[in-house]
């Protein structure tokens, strides 16, 4: 009778369970050379997503059949992003005219944030999975906006006179995900909400993270009870059968 298998060692069990730095080894009281120069590519790719812009005109001029517009925050330019983040909450005024007001059910907004690394890879397959999942919704436009932060989308969803409003906004990197796309909802968008008004779905990054068609049902699923309770963030995240129904 052949022998069992001996059991992978504890470090290899975890290497292969996460994307983390974990089980290094050492060479003396250094790091192997291997792990070394993956540490150096991760932390390129770190600097590189965070300094990246999205180019005009990345997306083409439709998604998901929703027709695109483009619009800029108060930023004028990355390094003036990162500086100054309240600039990034902020909407370009010369780009106020260019949102259509109307009263969608819901808004999508394409933001670079921190990584649009994150946004090029994933937002088009997330929102053309999410539009899939919302027959019968009015949905406004498709807005990408440059140089922006997760505030920034209440006051397009407000000058759109959207109900809800889904911002998809690449997220902090770290030296294991450069590419992680955030979606965070909100009823009644409008300058001045606090975070706790939003929910948050993270980490959308196929085959690493929350797949295309996952974070589609979670966030579809969310939309919904919003739109029931009317209200999103932590009341709706944590009770939302006990909520009252919307007027």
């Amino acid at each position: 009778m052949a022998e069992p298998a001996a059991p992978a060692d504890l470090p290899s069990r975890l290497r292969a369970a996460t994307t983390a730095r974990v089980g290094l080894g050492r060479i003396g009281t250094a790091l192997p050379t291997r792990a070394s120069l993956e540490f150096q590519l991760a932390h390129a790719r770190a600097r590189d997503a965070v300094q990246a812009g999205l180019p005009p005109g990345a997306f083409g001029e439709t998604i998901a059949g929703l027709p695109v517009i483009e619009v800029s925050s108060r930023a004028e330019g990355r390094s003036h992003y990162l500086q100054r983040p309240d600039l990034g909450r902020r909407l370009d005024p010369g780009d106020l005219a260019a949102l259509p007001s109307g009263d969608p059910d819901l808004a999508i907004v394409i933001a670079d944030g921190l990584s649009a690394t994150a946004v090029a890879t994933h937002a088009v397959p997330l929102v053309e999975a999410l539009v899939a999942r919302l027959p019968g919704w009015r949905m406004a436009p498709v807005v990408v906006a440059h140089q922006g932060r997760v505030a920034l989308g209440d006051e397009i969803g407000a000058a759109l006179g959207a109900t809800l409003l889904v911002m998809l906004i690449g997220e902090r990197p770290g030296l294991s995900a450069a590419d992680s796309l955030g979606a965070y909802l909100t009823w009644a968008p409008r300058p001045g909400l606090r975070d706790s008004a939003r929910n948050c779905i993270s980490n959308i990054r196929p085959p690493h993270g929350l797949d295309y068609a996952d974070a589609a049902d979670q966030i579809a699923a969310l939309l919904q009870a919003a739109r029931a309770a009317g209200r999103t963030g932590v009341l709706l995240k944590t009770a939302p059968a006990s909520l009252p129904t919307a007027d």
